[in-house]
């Protein structure tokens, strides 16, 4: 049960002893925090956020994007806007090749171009577009050098104008460390942030820390939510959980109900034409 950072721009996406007892007063990552502010804010986490958050939602067809959405979706540099497959192969079949299928901007034709179109919407301060330019810097994509440290204070400037994603990256950044100083309590915080908001990666990543401490329960509450919104590795360490002791057959058999129901809700015709044509 692992969880690795998933490069912003990746191939196909253009633009993760005994089990503690657990009473509800603890919190991954709130050390910071009294205890009865801390079983506040937990309750909070098991009970707000069950909603996905609307960046995930196909601007056209207004469904939201199957996870992991790089693998569904093409960001577009010049909207910042996540298209479905299933919408931009029915732009392709009426003829929409060289442009965006949203906004109908004619596409960049090299990594200059395109960081030109998202460097004019960082400049409005588009919380999208500064996400998307730190992780530019931070895998040096688009001809920029690496640099870890911009790309940390562009995703801070991002989660503080509202982007998940932000939050998201930033907790993979502290959480991990490697290229910046690592802190998981601080990492963790910002998928707490993120999760709150209906953040599926984060949601799961959250059960994956409580793994990794031994809430073995908590764990499992985490998962059993982000299941709920469509996340395949969630249930699948549900299901591992169960065969550990750690879950019940009643977890798993409420969360594969939840999680077939989230995709069914995410298809589409147009969708499983994608899927069939390989788009």
């Amino acid at each position: 049960m692992s969880e690795r950072m998933e490069p912003v721009d990746r191939p196909g996406n253009e633009p993760a002893g005994a089990p503690a007892q657990n009473d509800g007063a603890s919190v991954a990552g709130a050390d910071d925090r009294p205890a009865a502010e801390d079983a506040r804010y937990l309750d909070r986490l098991l009970n707000e956020g069950h909603e996905r958050w609307e960046g995930d939602r196909c601007p056209i067809c207004f469904l939201f994007v199957e996870l992991p959405t790089y693998k569904h979706s093409k960001m577009n540099a010049c909207c910042m806007k996540l298209v479905c497959r299933g919408c931009e192969l029915a732009a392709h079949q009426r003829g929409i090749y060289d442009r965006c299928p949203f906004c109908r901007t004619p596409h960049p034709h090299d990594d200059a171009s395109k960081l030109a179109m998202i460097q004019k919407r960082v400049g409005k301060r588009d919380a999208a577009a500064i996400n998307h330019l730190a992780g530019q810097h931070c895998f040096g994509y688009l001809g920029l050098t690496k640099d870890v440290p911009r790309a940390i204070e562009l995703w801070t400037e991002a989660a503080e104008l509202g982007s998940l994603e932000a939050h998201y990256n930033l907790g993979i950044a502290y959480y991990y460390g490697g290229d910046v100083e690592e802190d998981k309590p601080r990492g963790i915080r910002h998928w707490q942030d993120a999760a709150l908001k209906g953040h599926v990666r984060s949601k799961h990543n959250l059960g994956f820390a409580e793994y990794n401490n031994g809430n073995y329960m908590l764990a499992v509450q985490h998962w059993m939510i982000s299941a709920k919104m469509g996340c395949e590795e969630s249930l699948n360490n549900i299901k591992e959980m169960f065969m550990e002791g750690h879950a019940t057959k009643a977890h798993y058999a409420e969360a594969l109900r939840g999680y077939r129901d989230a995709v069914e809700d995410m298809k589409s015709h147009q969708r499983e034409e994608a899927k069939r044509l390989g788009f």
